[in-house]
C-alpha cells in the first residue's frame, strides 16, 4: 500500500516532460522584460532616483525595505556600486535599465539564457522593492515567472545556445517536477485569488466590477456603455470568482482541462482589452501556457527532444 502510494506520488512529481514548456516561458518572459523595460525608459531615472520630485521617492521606500526585508535586493546597491567606479547616479541607473533590456532581448533569443535570466530576475526584483509603492500585481508575478526560468535547466531546444553547440542532455523528470512545481504555484494563486473574491459581497453585486471598469486611468470603456449592461455585471462577477477558486479543480482532468484552460485565457484578454492592462494580462497568460498550455494545440506536436525520452520512459 505504501509503495503504490509512494509510486503515484513520484509519478506525479517527477512526470517526464520535454523542455517545450521552458522554451515558451523563457520567449514569453523575454517578450514581457523588453516591453515592460521600454515602457519605463522615459521615467526610470525619476522613479528610482534617491532625491526626485515625486512625493515618494527611492530613499524611503528602501528604508521601509530594510525595516523588514534587509537582504532583499534593491537599486541602491547597483548606485553604490557604480559610485565605487565613478559613476553618477543617473548613469548607473541608465546602465541598470539597458542591462534589463540586454537581459530580455537575450532571453527572446535563447543567448546566453541563463545569464540572462538571473540578470533579468535580479534587476527586476531590485526595481519592484525599491519601486514597491509604484508597484502592482503585474511585477510581483513577472519575478514570479523569472524565479522558476531561473531555475530550469538551460538551454531549451529552441534557444540560439542550443544551435551553438552547448547542448545539454536535459533529464526528462527534472523538467517535469519544475513544471509541476509551477502548475501548483499557479493553482494556488488562482484558488485563493477567487476565495478572496467571494468572500467579498462587491464580486456577488457586480459593484466591484463597476468600480474596476470605472477608476482611471482603467475606464476604458465610458461608464454610458457600463450603464447599458449593468445588469450582467453580477452574473460576470459570480463567473470570475467560480472560475478561479474552480480552477485548481478542473485544470488538472484532460476531460475539463481545455475548457478551463481557455476560459482563464479569455479572462486575461477581457482584462488587457477592458482596463488597458495588457502586460498583466500578457504574464499571466505566460504562466498558464507555460504551466498547463504546453501540452495543448497549437503546442502539441511533441519536440525532438521529447521522443529520446518517451522512449526510455515506455522501455522502463
Amino acid at each position: 500500500m505504501k509503495s503504490a502510494l509512494k509510486k503515484r506520488l513520484e509519478e506525479f512529481l517527477f512526470p517526464a516532460r520535454s523542455s517545450r514548456w521552458i522554451g515558451l516561458l523563457r520567449i514569453g518572459l523575454g517578450l514581457q522584460v523588453t516591453v515592460n523595460t521600454l515602457s519605463l525608459w522615459s521615467d526610470w531615472g525619476s522613479l528610482f532616483a534617491a532625491k526626485s520630485d515625486t512625493f515618494i521617492d527611492r530613499e524611503l521606500t528602501e528604508a521601509l525595505l530594510s525595516l523588514s526585508a534587509p537582504f532583499v535586493p534593491r537599486v541602491a546597491w547597483f548606485v553604490t556600486l557604480g559610485a565605487q567606479i565613478g559613476l553618477s547616479e543617473a548613469v548607473t541607473l541608465r546602465v541598470t535599465l539597458a542591462c534589463l533590456l540586454c537581459s530580455g532581448l537575450c532571453l527572446i533569443a535563447g543567448f546566453l539564457s541563463r545569464p540572462a535570466a538571473i540578470t533579468a530576475w535580479l534587476l527586476h526584483l531590485a526595481a519592484r522593492s525599491s519601486g514597491g509603492f509604484t508597484a502592482y500585481g503585474v511585477d510581483n508575478f513577472m519575478t514570479i515567472g523569472l524565479f522558476y526560468l531561473m531555475l530550469c535547466p538551460l538551454p531549451d531546444r529552441y534557444s540560439i545556445d542550443r544551435r551553438l553547440g552547448k547542448k545539454r542532455t536535459l533529464d526528462p523528470r527534472l523538467v517535469g517536477f519544475l513544471q509541476r512545481l509551477l502548475q501548483l504555484h499557479v493553482c494556488l494563486i488562482y484558488f485563493f485569488a477567487g476565495l478572496a473574491k467571494c468572500l467579498g459581497a462587491g464580486w456577488w453585486n457586480g459593484n466591484s466590477i463597476w468600480r474596476a471598469l470605472t477608476r482611471s486611468p482603467f475606464n476604458v470603456i465610458s461608464a454610458d456603455l457600463l450603464l447599458r449592461w449593468s445588469g450582467l455585471l453580477p452574473l460576470l462577477g459570480i463567473c470570475l470568482c467560480l472560475l478561479e477558486v474552480s480552477y485548481p479543480f478542473f485544470v488538472w482532468p484532460r476531460k475539463t482541462r481545455n475548457i478551463w484552460y481557455v476560459c482563464v485565457l479569455a479572462m486575461h484578454v477581457g482584462i488587457g482589452v477592458t482596463m488597458g492592462l495588457y502586460l498583466f494580462a500578457f504574464i499571466m497568460i505566460v504562466l498558464n501556457v507555460a504551466a498547463f498550455g504546453a501540452d495543448l494545440p497549437p503546442f502539441s506536436r511533441p519536440p525532438r527532444d521529447w521522443l529520446p525520452a518517451r522512449r526510455a520512459v515506455v522501455r522502463a
